[in-house]
């Protein structure tokens, strides 16, 4: 029964969007709002299942430019080193753009409510490797 519940909470987040186009867009937003979940359990390593498992991996940020999967997992357990230091996320899709069949770009805003709330902007790039979408470069600010 939950796993119905999750599957149509998914369905009408994706219908809300109302998206034109391709498929593989709402399957990015699904797996955006899975790692919103993941995030606000305090589940770092689920945030981080939607990244490009290399070591080309992209992570774009006020620090600079951090190459790879396991730097960037080390950076987010660093900087949030528990459930209270990570808030709550909530994610805003401002415009999504499949470029192609296997290509996804991502504008939008996240704001992590917390003791001093943040917030600021994202560019993503979602690729489909391997039959799975995951996110190859990430600039957030």
């Amino acid at each position: 029964m939950k796993k119905l519940t999750f599957l149509l909470f998914m369905f009408s987040f994706v219908c809300s969007v109302a998206q034109k186009d391709k498929a593989g867009t709402g399957l990015v937003l699904i797996n955006m709002k899975a790692q919103e979940i993941a995030w606000n359990k305090g589940d770092i390593p689920g945030f981080m299942a939607h990244y490009w498992k290399s070591d080309s991996l992209k992570f774009i940020g006020s620090k600079g430019i951090t190459y790879g999967w396991q730097k960037t997992l080390d950076n987010y357990i660093k900087n949030y080193p528990d459930k209270k230091a990570m808030g709550v996320l909530t994610f805003s899709i401002i415009e999504s753009t499949q470029l192609s069949e296997n290509s996804v770009y991502i504008i939008g805003k996240w704001d992590l409510q917390k003791e001093k709330n943040a917030g600021g902007y994202f560019t993503l790039l979602w690729k489909k490797i391997n039959n799975n979408w995951v996110i190859v470069t990430d600039h957030t600010s």
